[in-house]
């Protein structure tokens, strides 16, 4: 049976970041409610493609409008088995909003399956759950993993890490890894 999973997504997330693992925990079965802050179920936000092209930073252009199929201000945290937190600019102002950190930190109180991967990590400080654990992130978040109390993974950006219940990337090239690693520790099995 499949489980029921909530996604964290504003304007400007990165399409990658919360297209593909959207799409991924459908395939296997699982029901996902996308949400955004003072959004309704048919609105969409804006996505943004980042590329690494060589720069110091990633380069940013337009991506797809992503619609959400669920209403924020409906979303009763304990009635779901799982978080997915995308990263992008979203992040910077999902961060803002104290119902977005409740609801954060109602998944890590009861140790339910959190997944986020690059920028998501700025989430996951400002609710306050990173303090000693170790947590991936884009390397620019790395001071915020740590002023928050966390153990930074400096890992390759194809790579995912694990502690406990928390699942996390650097960037959209981790998402074979970070998807797997999620997918256990949701307990989803897949046959072959």
């Amino acid at each position: 049976m499949g489980k029921k999973l909530l996604m964290l997504v504003g304007d400007y997330a990165e399409d990658y970041e919360t297209m593909v693992p959207y799409q991924v925990l459908l395939t296997v079965g699982h029901t996902v409610h996308a949400v955004c802050p003072d959004k309704k179920a048919g609105d969409s936000v804006a996505t943004a493609i980042h590329d690494f092209e060589g720069d110091q930073t990633y380069s940013e252009k337009p991506g797809h409008r992503f619609t959400l199929n669920f209403d924020f201000d409906q979303v009763e945290p304990a009635g779901y088995d799982g978080l997915v937190i995308p990263g992008g600019r979203a992040p910077e102002y999902l961060r803002l909003n104290e119902r977005v950190l409740e609801i954060v930190r109602h998944f890590d109180n009861e140790r339910k399956p959190i997944a986020a991967v690059c920028h998501g990590a700025q989430i996951l400080a400002a609710a306050g759950i990173l303090k000693g654990r170790t947590c991936s992130a884009y390397p620019a978040c790395a001071p915020e993993v740590r002023l928050a109390g966390g153990t930074y993974a400096d890992i390759a950006v194809d790579q995912a890490h694990t502690d406990g219940h928390l699942v996390t990337a650097p960037a959209w090239p981790a998402h074979p890894a970070w998807m797997a690693q999620f997918l256990k520790v949701l307990g989803t099995k897949i046959e072959a």
